[in-house]
């Protein structure tokens, strides 16, 4: 956007874009804090700060980006970290985080207990700056960042250190992150970003976009798509087999690009509108494809992340866990552009 040609023409900076906080009031969600981001192009979406700063609601213009669970955003609930109770409060949405000390199924070993997933999207953000444009400073950038801590007494003391930022007349987001050992022991750490993208965007012959080589988790409809015999880069109608607990899950290592960050998204020719992931492979070197086509339940995930998910055990048995020294930092950085991306 060119400041310039703006001058004398907008009072307030606010009737382009910028970021409205406010607190729900209604429904499973009521009291939850939010913030509404416009970034000034036909993008815009809704960060939930009680739930980890991730974010739910994306539209382009008049389409949505992002599938919804039907439970929608509800209040956090640290205490959903036991078997499956995760999914009683996934809001579905843009980004959700998975983490920070376990990303996949549930699992119980000499290390402990631990539910899907992990705790950090079931945790709230402490709102540390709130950046508005400013059109007499030159300034188009637009940006949240918080603080979300993953503690316990005797336990581990993560914590996530968020931006979340945007340019007028850019249909872009990026979200940088560090994760900081805080603790005083040496303590594992996964991180997944589970991106969950719907209807009107994912729809029957949208196109899967990936680099690298795929292959199945393991399971029969793991391998009945990822397997080979299926066209799994375009998305079929809903699947008969993906009703309830039906879903396929591939594994991709992704490559690089010329410029050493990696691409995945979704292009739909039929609305001319695309969404691309990108991401740094060397920091995020797992790709995780998480397809559950279900009728009422139609969703493509698209999941960067430091490791697939297995989990803390499979990570441990296979030695790539990463464990965190004390005071040690991790960053990870995502690019999600809507638009015409390729």
């Amino acid at each position: 956007m060119d400041i310039n040609a703006l001058a004398g023409k907008v009072s307030n900076p606010a009737q382009l874009g910028g970021i409205e906080t406010s607190v729900l009031d209604n429904g499973a969600g009521r009291g939850v804090r939010v913030a509404w981001v416009n970034t000034g192009s036909p993008l815009r979406f809704k960060v939930v700060l009680d739930r980890g700063m991730d974010i739910v609601d994306a539209f382009y213009g008049p389409y949505s980006l992002a599938w919804l669970s039907r439970a929608g955003i509800t209040m956090p609930d640290p205490s959903a970290n036991h078997g499956l109770e995760w999914l009683r409060t996934f809001a579905g949405g843009l980004l959700t985080t998975c983490g920070l000390s376990h990303v996949g199924p549930p699992e119980s070993d000499a290390s402990g207990t631990r539910g899907l997933h992990g705790l950090i999207s079931n945790l709230p953000a402490e709102l540390t700056s709130v950046e508005q444009p400013d059109l007499v400073l030159g300034k188009t950038r637009m940006a949240l960042s918080g603080v979300v801590r993953e503690s316990s007494i005797f336990g581990p003391h993560l914590e996530l250190r968020r931006t979340l930022s945007s340019a007028l007349g850019q249909a872009e987001i990026r979200v940088q992150d560090q994760v900081i050992n805080r603790g005083n022991q040496t303590v594992p750490h996964m991180l997944l970003y589970h991106c969950n993208l719907g209807y009107p965007l994912v729809d029957e012959g949208a196109e899967l976009i990936w680099n690298g080589e795929t292959r199945s988790r393991g399971g029969a409809q793991d391998n009945a798509l990822f397997g080979g015999q299926h066209d799994v880069m375009h998305c079929p109608a809903p699947l008969v087999a993906h009703a309830g607990t039906g879903e396929a899950c591939g594994f991709i290592r992704p490559v690089a690009d010329a410029d050493g960050r990696s691409r995945t998204g979704v292009r739909n020719r039929s609305l001319g509108l695309d969404l691309q992931i990108e991401f740094d492979p060397r920091t995020l070197p797992c790709l995780t494809s998480w397809q559950h086509w279900g009728m009422g339940e139609y969703v493509t995930g698209l999941e960067p992340g430091t490791h697939y998910p297995v989990g803390q055990g499979v990570a441990r048995q296979a030695g790539d866990l990463i464990l965190l020294e004390p005071g040690e930092i991790r960053s990870y950085d995502l690019i999600i552009r809507a638009g015409h991306c390729w």
